[in-house]
């Protein structure tokens, strides 16, 4: 079966390098399905998963945005933060998710801080939902 290559990096270094059936991810237009062949694409990424499958497996990835670059036989992600499942520390997450909703619920919608508390709790969720897949 054909296959990709992928590469997840971050600006601290490579995550993730290996070679994939399907690559899964969510860009700001809506949600990839990437195959072998695929049409050269450059597309930003949300605060999402990125799924990759070979054969019986599904290994998981939380990227914290960024881009993916789809060529026909490589997908490169560059990603402002990832983590693999086995990297995320679950306690953190927790902590920064409910001090994410503490800033939620005292503030005004039009604050700067509002939206930096929705964008952690949005980090936050993805992490421990990523840790979960584990």
């Amino acid at each position: 079966m054909k296959t990709l290559n992928v590469s997840v990096v971050t600006p601290d270094g490579p995550v993730l390098d290996g070679t994939y059936e399907m690559v899964s991810c969510r860009a700001e237009g809506g949600e990839l399905g990437i195959l072998p062949g695929h049409i050269p694409l450059v597309a930003p990424l949300t605060i999402s998963a990125v799924r990759l499958k070979s054969e019986n497996n599904t290994e998981y990835v939380a990227v914290n945005g960024g881009f993916v670059e789809v060529r026909p036989d490589q997908v490169t992600i560059l990603a402002q933060s990832a983590e693999k499942p086995s990297d995320i520390d679950v306690d953190r997450a927790q902590q920064a998710k409910e001090r994410a909703e503490q800033r939620l619920n005292s503030k005004r919608e039009d604050d700067v801080d509002f939206k930096r508390a929705q964008i952690a709790l949005q980090r936050a969720i993805n992490r421990i939902d990523i840790a979960n897949h584990q």
